[in-house]
């Protein structure tokens, strides 16, 4: 039975991921900080599914987790079949204002763990002949963000460095997918402050995409070996775009999209 493992598998779209893999007979390796709603999910995924849950609890916005964790790993002997790197957060504001401990974690989770972790995992799926990796980036990873610089920046990292990796492990029994989902319903609207963004009134947002619906279109994604999957035919609308409007406009554009109301 393959194994996944899942990071900021407590809430959102990394909740709704676990329950995706269980549900397709995954074992899962759940991590977050939160101990508590991880052992509460290990319980109901066991149940209900059949499988083996694992729980490790880091805080990935620490340099030495990514490392920590893989220990782990090995020491309870596990092999990871499927690494999926969704550990991620956002904060809306202007850059200038931002606060600095904040920026520095968003960079360290949604860059450093990803690509940490992915050093990590990769080499051995690599001797073995087979794996497989789900980044979760976002639609925001194919335009510059103003109000929210450094999470659109770190995003676009994700997309890039998705890619790279994709071409480089494709002849090798490898299939590397990066999730691209733009505005879910999901926790991650409230920690990252943007209810204050014009783009997220109250009626738009009851018109979003649940995280299930997010989490089942990503493993369907990878296991049909996407490279970029973009969620919802309007995001894909709004990515394809983004190749054909002058970089001036889409500053303009997404500005004015995220302005605060």
């Amino acid at each position: 039975m393959a194994t996944a493992l899942i990071t900021g598998a407590s809430s959102g779209i990394g909740l709704a991921l676990a329950k995706v893999f269980a549900k397709n007979g995954h074992d899962v390796i759940l991590v977050a900080r939160s101990e508590d709603k991880l052992q509460a999910l290990k319980a109901e995924l066991s149940k209900a599914h059949g499988i083996q849950a694992t729980v490790f609890s880091h805080d990935l916005t620490e340099r030495s987790a990514p490392q920590a964790l893989f220990d782990q790993v090995q020491q309870n002997g596990l092999t990871v079949d499927v690494l999926v790197n969704n550990a991620g957060y956002g904060d809306y504001g202007e850059f200038a204002e931002g606060d600095w401990s904040k920026l520095e974690g968003m960079i360290l989770l949604n860059m450093l763990a990803t690509t940490h972790l992915s050093r990590l995992f990769l080499p051995a799926m690599i001797q073995r002949g087979s794996g497989q990796v789900l980044n979760v980036s976002s639609t925001a990873a194919f335009q510059p963000g103003p109000m929210m610089a450094v999470y659109f920046a770190t995003k676009a990292y994700v997309l890039s460095f998705s890619e790279a990796i994709a071409a480089e492990t494709s002849d090798q029994g490898i299939n590397v997918t990066v999730l691209c989902p733009g505005p879910t319903q999901s926790d991650f609207i409230d920690t990252a402050n943007m209810r204050q963004a014009a783009l997220l009134n109250k009626s738009a947002e009851d018109k979003l995409p649940t995280a299930d619906d997010v989490a089942q279109f990503g493993y369907d994604a990878l296991q049909s070996g996407q490279v970029v999957a973009v969620h919802g035919l309007a995001n894909k609308l709004m990515t394809f775009s983004t190749r054909l409007a002058p970089r001036s406009l889409i500053r303009k554009g997404v500005k004015q999209f995220m302005a605060s109301e």
